[in-house]
């Protein structure tokens, strides 16, 4: 039985994970993705795109109306839920921000996916020259990122923006499907996640039995207290479409409750998933950890303690992240 605090000893690798996630297998080519030589698509004008035909469409989104292009080919993702959704739909951007200065982009996406993709700044700090130019034909944010930046966005190419991230996810990938003009692959992504929750739950032993265990995520944070994260959150909306069950002070609305070191019967749950961000050292994961309370959690007891890729968890919003998500659910919980 594993070490409470440590991962879990069958932790799977992220390629491992994602060919896990068979169900929401990524098109590699297709009319919005690299060209034969391997670079990404051009534009030939306002509102027209290499390759693409038929007319250009009004979107409309959390800033107004935008009018893009009727199929998409040179995208840029100013967060990593429209990354996600790029990826996915079967499209790589010609550019892209990352989470901070000297990070890649997200890992758990196939580098494969990637390498045509400039890194354009980072996350609610673009740099809006190099957006320029790249020649984007569509440019996908959120208000929460880059609301005040909407009017110099748009300048340089239609920009659509979802209100935030977060619990709105599916509603932002269909979003992010209308403004690429990826509807089709947008269903076929929902309809593979629907099938992939079916099935997990399935495996829990049914829906009875799935919504009677109590499951709880926490996290451990550099230079701030450990949260506890509620409904309102990527990581809720998976386990509420999952139908777990919740310990009672965390299903509710919200996004996280903060606990200290001497709060740690507030994360008593059957089982427990928590990530690290920043330098574990500077967290209170060893005051936590190592504390007499954590090892009284029925949780820890039991041996239903696992650790997972924080990067994942907590920004890979969309299709892709979830369905590596559900699959090391399965992978911890089923076996």
């Amino acid at each position: 039985m594993p070490h409470p605090g440590m991962p879990h000893p069958g932790t799977l690798t992220r390629r491992g994970l994602f060919a896990l996630a068979s169900g929401l297998a990524l098109t590699a080519c297709g009319s919005g993705g690299p060209t034969a030589s391997g670079e990404p698509g051009t534009t030939t004008g306002p509102g027209t795109t290499a390759g693409s035909t038929g007319s250009p469409r009004v979107v409309r989104h959390a800033r107004g109306e935008s009018t893009v292009p009727a199929q998409a080919v040179r995208a840029v993702v100013l967060d990593t839920d429209a990354l996600d959704s790029a990826v996915t739909l079967g499209l790589t951007p010609v550019g892209a921000t990352t989470v901070a200065a000297g990070t890649p982009l997200s890992g758990y996406l196939p580098a494969e996916r990637l390498a045509g993709t400039k890194v354009v700044g980072t996350i609610g700090a673009p740099d809006l020259e190099a957006i320029a130019a790249l020649r984007p034909d569509v440019i996908l944010s959120n208000q929460v990122r880059d609301d005040k930046r909407y009017d110099e966005l748009s300048k340089i190419a239609p920009t659509v923006l979802s209100k935030t991230t977060g619990p709105a996810w599916k509603d932002n990938v269909r979003l992010h499907a209308e403004a690429l003009g990826r509807q089709t692959e947008a269903a076929a992504a929902e309809d593979a996640y629907r099938a992939k929750l079916r099935d997990l739950v399935a495996a829990l032993g049914g829906p009875e039995r799935a919504a009677a265990l109590k499951v709880a995520m926490a996290r451990f944070l550099a230079g701030a207290p450990t949260r506890l994260y509620l409904n309102d959150t990527f990581v809720g909306s998976l386990f509420k479409d999952l139908g777990v069950g919740r310990p009672a002070n965390q299903d509710k609305p919200g996004f996280s409750i903060e606990i200290s070191p001497e709060q740690v019967d507030q994360a008593a749950a059957d089982v427990i998933f928590y990530s690290v961000y920043g330098d574990a050292a500077k967290s209170d994961r060893a005051k936590i950890i190592g504390g007499s309370l954590w090892n009284t959690l029925d949780a820890v007891r039991n041996g239903r303690v696992y650790q997972v890729d924080d990067n994942l968890w907590m920004l890979g919003i969309g299709y892709t992240g979830a369905g590596l998500i559900l699959d090391r659910i399965r992978h911890d919980l089923v076996g």
